[in-house]
């Protein structure tokens, strides 16, 4: 279930892609039409959306940079320490993001903060859709963590064969 999660939420960093190429080409057409419209701003809060929900998907599929000179050469149990520190440090660190960024959301919305641009959108709708992938992120951290705990193979590791154990 969790995988599907992953999934969609990488999707959705796709169609925030999307959409930034889409806010720009509608900005082309209204500048031709001799008609105002910002897409600077839209823009950016779709790249930030884009962002923080692709983080989850792209930790799970392993596409995040790693430093694995020396890690790579562990076998056993010392790589599987390591794996664990490694998830502990980075999911509690996302968890204080999260419950930071959960916050800014809602006090965003309390005080009615709105982007200072033409558009004037509400800074809680990008807000939410950048604290809604880092929730994510902390909840696949979490899950990998899990994972190692039980002794299977990170699912982000592409060092290791499909059929081999951090314990091998």
């Amino acid at each position: 279930m969790l995988d599907t999660v992953y999934k969609i939420s990488g999707a959705a960093a796709a169609l925030a892609i999307a959409a930034i190429a889409g806010s720009i080409l509608v900005q082309l057409a209204c500048r031709f039409a001799g008609v105002t419209f910002d897409a600077t701003e839209l823009a950016g809060f779709f790249m930030a959306t884009a962002t923080f929900l692709g983080l989850a998907h792209t930790f799970k599929s392993g596409g995040h940079v790693r430093i694995t000179l020396t890690f790579d050469r562990l076998k056993g149990r010392p790589r599987r320490i390591i794996e664990v520190f490694n998830c502990l440090v980075a999911g509690s660190a996302v968890l204080f993001l999260s419950c930071y960024l959960i916050d800014l959301v809602g006090m965003s919305y309390e005080y009615h903060d709105i982007s200072p641009g033409l558009l004037a959108v509400p800074f809680w709708i990008p807000q939410l859709m950048v604290s809604s992938g880092v929730v994510i992120f902390a909840i696949a951290i979490l899950d990998e963590l899990i994972l190692i705990l039980c002794g299977r193979r990170p699912s982000y590791d592409s060092t290791l064969s499909s059929d081999e154990t951090p314990e091998d």
